[in-house]
């Protein structure tokens, strides 16, 4: 949820320390030696990341709101890998053993459905006229302006190489911004 400033620095925050509680919750599983390191991938997919992800698709993140998520994720894997930092394995060793895509590519993923879910409705639909648009009563102070969700939605279709008016296409759109998992 955006803060009055328009800032989502509170729920990013809030995101991460629920994906730790619910990896606290479950971490018998996680930390257990015997359970296979796919099988902890699946649970922490299926688990721990939906709760870390949990309302992002309306998120107009900055790199280091990325950069904090995808920080508490690998600090998740490499524990129930059982390799520390100072172990130096790669991040993208560490991703293949457990069979797990990156959480910005996700985050990404969500935005991107989440847009094509607002692009296929009406433009009389609420969702259309406005919801996800900042207000404009709130005082803006010295500046560059706050990062809009249009701005980050329209940065991640440059990034991908994808085009605005395929969202109309549901199928085409979800083959588009699929994240397969390695």
């Amino acid at each position: 949820m955006l803060q009055k400033d328009g800032d989502i620095d509170e729920d990013v925050r809030h995101r991460i320390s629920a994906g730790w509680l619910k990896w606290r919750q479950a971490s018998g599983v996680l930390c257990d030696k015997k359970v296979p390191q796919r099988l902890k991938g699946k649970f922490y997919r299926t688990a721990i990341r939906p709760a870390m992800l949990y309302g992002a698709e309306c998120w107009p993140t900055k790199r280091r709101h990325v950069q904090q998520l995808s920080v508490a994720e690998m600090r998740m894997l490499r524990w129930f890998c059982g390799h520390t930092r100072r172990d130096r394995v790669r991040n993208e060793e560490i991703r293949d053993r457990v069979g797990v895509a990156p959480i910005e590519e996700k985050l990404i993923q969500h935005r991107l459905r989440w847009f094509g879910h607002v692009q296929r409705r009406p433009p009389e639909a609420p969702v259309r006229s406005g919801v996800l648009k900042r207000g404009d009563n709130v005082k803006r102070g010295r500046g560059r302006p706050k990062l809009t969700w249009n701005e980050t939605v329209k940065r991640d279709l440059k990034e991908w190489n994808i085009a605005k008016k395929l969202a109309m296409d549901r199928n085409a759109w979800r083959l588009a911004i699929n994240v397969p998992e390695p």
